[in-house]
């Protein structure tokens, strides 16, 4: 008989391939990816990139930003759905098992960087909205976050099943409260205020998710089959990261001096039963992505020290916490440049090495240097558009870069081994 606590707190499957056996619904998969996305972070977002393209140019960006992570994301949930691996493993494959250390470490680490950001985010809007304690709601929220990630891939079905609908319908409210007076014309009309090229919106639509969209592994890898894995990643990307946004995009061109693309504070100023509602709609909206954030950085960490996801999501939403307390919230625009920047090479070079190059790889006990050369390429090509020629997605051209150099090298590597091999046969 199944062990009640053994029912609650399920295997994780951290450091092996999660068995078919396991595997949950593509309804569980896609409520953990639907709860991800849409968010307060994606509307605010959303409403920045139209604020400056306008509504129509805007829209654009934000759609083709999402259509990139769905080909992104997608091709690398559809690797993990075929083997159980989560990124920690599937990173292992194509950067040697001495290598992924610095890869998912890395990654592990960032995501934590985004907990610790919408855990302060939390304190910092009631504090806004109510006068509340920062320290302490700060505090309440991280212990609250810390406490749902404990439960798991389990606790991320449920508080998207939950957070999710909740948000949708409040955002619906919002929309039409916003656009009532200002008429479909003038929204669609609204020009911007050009302080962004077109190229930096779709990079700020793709850096939003890219960290956690690399990780993809950790949520895929519980699907059935390929199939249910492509549906549950559309779920997110594009649909419930589109509809954030474009809630946001929506309520800035309708009111560009009232309209706010933060529900929660919108909501809040409108006092009474709503200010609760409105306290409710945060504390379930970042719970979600905290947790989601929080389980991607424990799974990562529990692979690489060969411990359980529970035990590393304590210490790791500590020092969370601690961080968010600190002010850290604070540098959320400096984390999307870095994201956009380093991480999406990453996934471009798995995609490519365990896709087209090396289909059939296991893994290796060594550091694998041609990825690792590419993702130098492509983080540095895209250091440089930032500087250069800022008007290009840094984003989209690191990810082709990588994907580029890192099929050179191992062309150029094969064609040396067979040389190398032939040499060989012949003084043979």
């Amino acid at each position: 008989m199944e062990n009640p606590k053994d029912a609650i707190l399920e295997e994780e499957y951290e450091n092996e391939p999660v068995p078919l056996e396991k595997r949950k619904s593509l309804l569980s998969v896609s409520f953990v990816w639907i709860g991800f996305p849409m968010i307060i972070t994606s509307a605010v977002t959303g409403a920045a990139i139209v604020a400056a393209l306008g509504f129509l140019k805007g829209l654009s960006a934000i759609l083709i930003g999402n259509l990139i992570l769905f080909a992104y994301v997608g091709m690398l949930g559809v690797l993990s759905t075929k083997k159980g691996y989560n990124f920690g493993l599937q990173a292992a494959v194509t950067f040697g098992k001495k290598g992924s250390i610095l890869v998912s470490g890395l990654l592990s680490t960032l995501v934590i960087g985004w907990f610790a950001v919408q855990v302060g985010l939390t304190g910092s809007s009631m504090h806004e909205a109510f006068g509340s304690n920062l320290i302490a709601v700060t505090l309440l929220a991280g212990v609250l976050y810390i406490l749902i990630t404990l439960f798991g891939v389990k606790a991320l079905t449920l508080i998207g099943a939950v957070s999710a609908p909740f948000f949708v319908i409040l955002g619906l409210w919002a929309v039409s409260d916003a656009v009532k007076n200002a008429g479909w014309s003038s929204i669609v009309n609204y020009s911007g205020d050009g302080s962004i090229a077109f190229g930096v919106a779709v990079t700020m639509v793709v850096a939003l998710f890219i960290d956690s969209g690399t990780m993809a592994g950790d949520f895929n890898r519980w699907s059935k089959n390929t199939k249910e894995s492509i549906l549950a990643t559309f779920s997110a990307f594009p649909c419930a990261n589109l509809i954030a946004m474009l809630f946001g995009g929506i309520i800035t061109a309708a009111s560009v001096e009232n309209g706010n693309a933060d529900f929660f504070q919108y909501i809040a100023a409108k006092g009474g039963f709503l200010s609760t509602v409105a306290v409710l709609l945060l504390f379930l909206n970042l719970g979600s992505v905290c947790s989601h954030c929080l389980y991607n950085g424990a799974v990562g960490w529990s692979t690489l020290l060969n411990k359980k996801m529970r035990s590393l999501a304590i210490i790791l939403g500590i020092f969370g916490v601690i961080i968010a307390i600190s002010g850290a919230w604070n540098y959320f625009p400096n984390w999307l440049t870095i994201l956009g920047v380093i991480v999406p090479p990453i996934g471009a070079i798995i995609i490519i090495d365990q896709f087209f190059i090396r289909k059939h790889a296991g893994f290796e006990n060594t550091i694998r240097i041609q990825p690792f050369i590419a993702w130098a390429i492509g983080s540095f090509i895209s250091f440089l558009l930032e500087f250069y020629a800022p008007f290009l997605s840094t984003a989209v051209v690191g990810m082709i870069t990588a994907a580029i150099a890192y099929a050179f090298l191992s062309s150029v590597g094969q064609r040396q081994y067979q040389s190398f091999d032939e040499k060989i046969k012949r003084a043979q």
